[in-house]
């Protein structure tokens, strides 16, 4: 059983592209460059807004990428949450792991004032004990600098800590954390890419997540739910 469970935000517990990808093609209109299919920004997310631009408008210099960042957050803190949604049954799953006595935790590199205004738009009920976001003082992923940063907040044995995401970045974080990782096939990043950062386990379901933390559990609703215990 796991007792602590760090989540990535984008791509993992919530789908976010296309907000992500208004907001820069806001900003982008705003300086007069080409904007971009909201497709395009699967490939240009994960590493902090800052590097999404700079994908964005590979040819801008570090004044013109600091105007579009000004014009990204200007947009996305009022736009952040129009179209983004929670992916199928992770309301559930945070709610059955804080019920079972597993502390949930977010390690983002998105910012972190939105990264607090999403968590608690969306999921308002569910006890985080922390929401960590891209702050200057901290590296981003993978550097492991966030796990270690909400491991001093909620002290838990390694061997009981699970990081969970969606690209090749957050299975790098886990391992240079020294932690077990689970790369879900739901979000931004193809499957191949999970397999190549070598995911401790790459899973498509998240009753497959409730398999690995909670093993008694999944043991126990799979018995009750079978033909010869009704």
């Amino acid at each position: 059983m796991k007792k602590l469970v760090i989540f990535d935000l984008d791509g993992t517990l919530l789908n976010t592209i296309s907000d992500l990808g208004a907001s820069c093609n806001y900003a982008l209109g705003q300086m007069g460059f080409a904007q971009h299919p909201i497709s395009a920004y699967q490939f240009m997310v994960g590493n902090g807004i800052r590097k999404l631009l700079e994908r964005a408008q590979p040819d801008a210099d570090a004044a013109t990428i600091d105007k579009l960042l000004e014009h990204f957050i200007e947009h996305y803190n009022e736009h952040c949450t129009d179209t983004t949604e929670p992916y199928p049954d992770i309301p559930e799953l945070l709610k059955l792991l804080t019920e079972q006595g597993v502390a949930v935790a977010v390690a983002t590199n998105k910012y972190q004032e939105a990264a607090r205004k999403i968590i608690s738009h969306f999921f308002p009920d569910v006890p985080f004990v922390a929401v960590l976001g891209q702050v200057d003082d901290r590296p981003a992923k993978p550097d492991p600098s966030i796990d270690f940063a909400i491991l001093s907040e909620h002290p838990t044995p390694k061997s009981e800590v699970l990081h969970v995401g969606d690209s090749a970045i957050d299975i790098e974080t886990a391992r240079r954390a020294c932690v077990e990782s689970v790369g879900v096939t739901w979000g931004f990043r193809p499957t191949s890419e999970l397999r190549r950062a070598y995911a401790d386990h790459v899973y498509s379901t998240v009753s497959e997540i409730i398999s690995l933390v909670l093993p008694d559990y999944q043991a126990q609703t799979e018995q009750s739910s079978s033909p010869a215990s009704n």
